[in-house]
């Protein structure tokens, strides 16, 4: 009996220990900010823009050329023989698949796009999160939210909006 009352004197205790903490800390970032501010971020989306729109010239004029061939098949079908049909018909077969193989392989899923935005914008991420840890660690928050993107942020108070103390130390370089 003696062991209960004792076992059950700790555990209030460190029941009311728990609940006499500080009070808990939070701020928030706006990362779109950060990223439409900061130069690295905003060279690296030039020159991946610069890609894309390299990619997308050329696979425009892949499909320009493909158009062409189409449309002169089509013109010259009908007086054509069979042999040279069917050669002309593989050929305009192969070159669509070419465009579709160049558009998946740059553009799609997992493609030359996507990996280079990981590329060239990782070491970026990287800087900014340890800014965010550091300003966090500097103004004891015990959490810190992205204010954009797929997170929720229904109500955030200005006094807990740390973006620009981040922006701060991205900039000093500390």
């Amino acid at each position: 009996m003696k062991k209960h009352f004792l076992t059950a004197g700790i555990l209030l205790t460190a029941v009311q220990l728990t609940f006499a903490q500080a009070p808990l800390k939070i701020g928030y970032v706006d990362s779109q900010i950060i990223l439409t501010q900061l130069p690295e971020a905003i060279k690296a989306q030039g020159d991946l823009d610069a890609l894309q729109n390299r990619w997308s010239a050329e696979l425009d004029s892949m499909t320009l050329k493909y158009q062409q061939a189409l449309e002169d098949y089509q013109k010259q079908a009908a007086t054509m023989a069979e042999d040279k049909k069917l050669a002309a018909q593989q050929q305009l077969v192969a070159q669509e698949q070419n465009i579709l193989n160049f558009r998946r392989q740059k553009f799609g899923q997992g493609g030359d796009l996507m990996k280079k935005q990981e590329e060239i914008f990782n070491p970026i991420k990287t800087k900014i999160f340890d800014a965010i840890e550091r300003v966090a660690k500097e103004e004891a928050m015990q959490f810190v939210f992205d204010k954009s993107g797929d997170i929720v942020l229904l109500y955030a108070d200005a006094a807990f909006d740390i973006t620009y103390k981040v922006m701060d130390k991205l900039k000093r370089g500390n």
